[in-house]
């Protein structure tokens, strides 16, 4: 067995409607959508009762995915969304960008914060958290 590719992240959200208009006016596609429930879901996630809506993105090349979920069913755990880049788990996702200033004024004016500065070395690279979801989203922009 090889790996091919990696075909997507998953990210699990409290305002579906919120993150999914986040990423579209980020660039990405949205490529569908819908619910999901049933056996087959509890058995491939490993919850009983699962209710959820799901939205597929993908990136302007067609070589990256994200998956966006919002469960009605299990309740699950609240997280810590001001959780620091150094908590373990998934913490961030990362898109290059062809124009980092441009990319970081567009998703300010959306309400975006910084979460460090922009720095130049080899990419130029910033930061932002995105409302009350806490999704870290690392732009990078290759120098040179």
């Amino acid at each position: 067995m090889t790996i091919q590719r990696m075909d997507h992240v998953g990210i699990v959200v409290d305002d579906l409607a919120a993150a999914k208009a986040f990423f579209v006016e980020l660039g990405l596609k949205l490529k569908g959508e819908g619910s999901v429930e049933g056996g087959w879901v509890d058995r491939v996630v490993g919850l009983e009762g699962v209710r959820s809506e799901i939205a597929m993105l993908e990136t302007p090349d067609g070589h990256g995915r994200l998956e966006l979920s919002k469960f009605h069913a299990p309740s699950g755990r609240g997280g810590d969304r001001r959780a620091p880049a150094n908590t373990p788990g998934i913490r961030h996702v990362t898109f290059a960008v062809d124009d980092i200033d441009a990319a970081v004024a567009s998703v300010r004016a959306r309400g975006g914060e910084l979460v460090g500065e922009v720095r130049t070395t080899k990419t130029s690279m910033a930061l932002l958290r995105r409302g009350p979801e806490g999704i870290i989203v690392e732009l990078a922009e290759k120098i040179g």
